[in-house]
């Protein structure tokens, strides 16, 4: 693909998933309907799915020297996806425990191992990567000095500085937000950022709930100029700055969700934010809406597969499926 357009610094994580008609309770053993394991990890997984968009998109990030990091860089050979690894001889490569019940709803429990080891100055010492690149996109898996060692190198080369802040990490500040030009959280991570942030609590499951002009008021508290709120089967929120509306009409919008048939909604998050920035530079032309309407049609797509990373749709099935006006470029 050349020159990334796209640079990812973030985890990777070997999933393991078990099926099941509806989690067990406490105590409870049950049987698994199914069981799948492959490769996963927010940053990786928001890393294929930007490759699979047609966008050139470089991942940067830390494994074990063990055979799951080995998984890893097979995985990434096949996708054709540029990688830099930090092998760390002294910590495994993470791995998570998934169930998904009948509805595709999960209960993920995560070993972050390597993820949170990642070496500031090996990030610093990617500095050519970003040199040519458009935008950087970060997640909260791994160490928040390797995070702000990659926003550092995002403004040095004037990126565009994406963070889906999950998991929300308990030492993630304001300050840390303001570096960030846009952010992606679900209902639950806003409603902690904006505890972190502002001390004002709200119920996360009402979330959706709000209104429009609500939601907005809450939204600009966080000082962040662009804030997508992915709100799962109720679609998606988003919110701008005061002259910073990216195309937009509008300073605030919220988009229904797509009709798709889902039964794994494991890393539906990971391919709204990864198709997403891969949208901003494929569509760079067109309002900031255009590019979250594609989004949000990956997003749906991806819960009609079991697994993360091997269920990122591609640009041209996000097209084909939807029959989109949002053109090939």
């Amino acid at each position: 693909m050349g020159e990334a357009q796209v640079v990812v610094v973030g985890s990777y994580v070997q999933d393991h998933a078990w099926l099941t008609d509806r989690f067990p309770q406490t105590g409870e053993t049950r049987r698994a309907l199914g069981f799948n394991s492959g490769p996963g990890g927010k940053g990786f997984n928001q890393a294929v799915v930007c490759a699979r968009q047609g966008v050139a998109t470089l991942f940067i990030g830390a494994i074990g020297d063990d055979h799951l990091g080995a998984i890893a860089q097979q995985f990434a050979n096949k996708e054709k996806l540029p990688c830099r690894w930090q092998v760390r001889s002294d910590v495994p490569t993470a791995a998570s425990s998934i169930v998904v019940d009948r509805t595709g709803s999960n209960l993920i429990v995560v070993n972050l191992g390597a993820n949170e080891h990642l070496d500031p100055a090996f990030v610093s010492a990617q500095a050519d990567a970003f040199a040519g690149a458009r935008v950087l996109l970060l997640q909260l898996e791994n160490n928040l000095d390797a995070v702000s060692a990659a926003l550092d190198l995002g403004a040095r080369h004037k990126l565009l500085r994406v963070l889906n802040p999950a998991p929300v990490h308990p030492d993630l500040d304001a300050a840390l937000l303001a570096r960030c030009d846009l952010i992606t959280p679900n209902e639950t991570e806003f409603a902690l950022l904006l505890e972190h942030v502002t001390g004002e609590r709200i119920a996360a499951a009402t979330l959706a709930e709000r209104g429009n002009a609500e939601l907005h008021r809450l939204v600009r508290q966080l000082g962040v100029a662009t804030v997508v709120i992915t709100l799962g089967a109720q679609g998606c929120f988003v919110s701008h700055a005061s002259g910073e509306r990216r195309g937009d009409a509008d300073a605030f919008y919220r988009l229904a969700p797509e009709r798709v048939k889902a039964v794994d909604s494991t890393g539906a998050g990971d391919a709204f934010s990864g198709t997403l920035v891969a949208a901003l530079v494929r569509l760079a032309d067109r309002p900031f809406r255009d590019a979250v309407v594609h989004a949000n049609r990956a997003a749906a797509m991806s819960t009609e597969i079991v697994g993360t990373a091997p269920a990122m749709p591609r640009f041209g099935d996000v097209i084909a499926r939807f029959q989109t006006t949002s053109p090939a470029r």
